[in-house]
């Protein structure tokens, strides 16, 4: 076998072994944990789908910890946009819970007006 052959096939390890790290989704981390924070921040612990949407982010941000302590960085990040789904949804799903309550109060109020105007 000659030289140039050889070198072959630890040229192809050496390309596999740096095509497969993954950088550390450092930024979908902070995005993700903001994502709760402001989910947590609008009240989604008090709406029950929300609260539940809620519940799924935080367990996956902890689940993607773990891979990022395991090494494997790309099923973090994978997780971790889950995860940020799962807090923005929560987010939403809050905020239409209190939109909706707070039109209902608002219809509330124009009823009792109406009755007194038609007194």
């Amino acid at each position: 076998m000659n030289r140039k052959t050889s070198s072959w096939p630890l040229l192809a390890l050496l390309c596999v072994a740096c095509g497969s790290s993954y950088p550390e989704p450092k930024d979908a981390l902070a995005q993700s944990e903001a994502a709760v924070r402001g989910a947590t921040e609008v009240g989604a612990e008090k709406v029950p789908d929300a609260s539940l949407h809620l519940k799924f982010a935080r367990d996956q941000v902890q689940e993607a910890k773990k891979h990022i302590d395991n090494g494997d960085n790309k099923r973090a990040a994978y997780v971790l946009m889950r995860a940020r789904a799962d807090a923005e949804l929560a987010l939403m799903l809050a905020k239409t819970a209190s939109t909706q309550a707070d039109a209902k109060q608002t219809q509330e109020q124009v009823e009792e007006l109406k009755k007194k105007v038609v007194k």
